[in-house]
């Protein structure tokens, strides 16, 4: 993607418009979600997106090696599943 530079302003309402050529340039749609993050005087928007079925089974996997490596079972893993949906 080739940088946008655009500015907008903040609403009474607290609201800020994003400028149309970076929301066609990036493709965000209405109910697009983002994480906010502040820092000194920036406002950082990142776009959350939904991860692909690919990448939930690499992170499954990662999970399930490095239980192995501590020597949980599957069924330590159930148990604190079911302990954390509790909380």
């Amino acid at each position: 993607m080739t940088d946008v530079l655009s500015t907008t302003k903040l609403s009474s309402k607290g609201q800020v418009v994003i400028p149309e050529e970076i929301r066609e340039a990036m493709g965000l749609e209405p109910g697009v979600q983002f994480v906010v993050v502040y820092e000194g005087d920036s406002i950082m928007l990142k776009v959350i997106s939904q991860p692909t079925l690919k990448k939930l089974k690499s992170l499954r996997d990662k999970v399930r090696e490095q239980a192995k490596k501590v020597g949980l079972s599957p069924a330590d893993l159930q148990s604190a599943i079911k302990e954390s949906r509790k909380r």
